[in-house]
């Protein structure tokens, strides 16, 4: 038997939301031709413990050098502004980097090197409910597809590299905040590019909720 209330043993439910979330970053590489908007997705292996058989943006964790890695230009004001509402200036920093780091791991595809950071839009921040085994604080940021280059080839991450339309993305079965995101490059992409500059407001889904800081 437990000798005090510490020692008590702890349920599943209890472990998950004592995961504490990991700075994380994904980057939609964005084309906007004359029949709408694509989105560059890939699908995760059935061998990732994390959203496994689901289509997502190329993406992934901090490294612990980010923070510090030199770029060719650094993030754009409004960026910056979005990202430091929920991190340090180092941080929204390899943040940025994080993003570019994983685009070329997972595509081959790159925004130089080092990267130029002054293409990145912010999107939106995503936070991982508290009952998730696997936990991250996402920000999701946006590139113009002409920003980009290289040849698309995948890594093994992401299989099924390419370009999907964003009706026909939106009617496949998405996690749900993948389709979150979706919805909300949606309403993005309807601001003028002086609304999207000027927006001072920052989407954060958390516990399944939207709300803004």
């Amino acid at each position: 038997m437990p000798d005090s209330e510490d020692e008590l043993p702890t349920t599943p439910q209890e472990e998950a939301a004592a995961v504490k979330p990991r700075h994380a970053a994904s980057l939609i590489v964005l084309r906007q031709p004359s029949s709408g908007p694509q989105m560059l997705m890939g699908m995760r292996g059935n061998h990732h413990k994390f959203m496994p058989n689901r289509l997502v943006f190329p993406g992934g964790a901090v490294d612990p050098d980010d923070p510090f890695t030199e770029v060719a230009t650094k993030l754009r004001h409004d960026t910056r502004r979005h990202l430091e509402k929920a991190a340090d200036a180092a941080l929204a920093h390899g943040l940025g980097v994080a993003a570019a780091r994983e685009l070329e791991e997972e595509t081959n595809l790159t925004i130089g090197s080092p990267a130029a950071l002054d293409g990145l839009h912010f999107l939106c921040r995503m936070v991982t409910p508290p009952d998730n085994a696997f936990r991250f604080n996402a920000r999701f940021l946006v590139i113009d597809a002409d920003l980009v280059t290289g040849t698309l080839a995948g890594s093994g991450e992401l299989e099924e590299l390419r370009f999907f339309d964003m009706e026909e993305a939106l009617a496949l079965d998405l996690a749900a905040p993948t389709r979150q995101v979706l919805q909300r490059l949606k309403l993005w992409l309807a601001m003028s590019p002086q609304e999207q500059i000027e927006r001072h407001q920052t989407p954060v889904y958390q516990n399944r909720v939207w709300g803004v800081e």
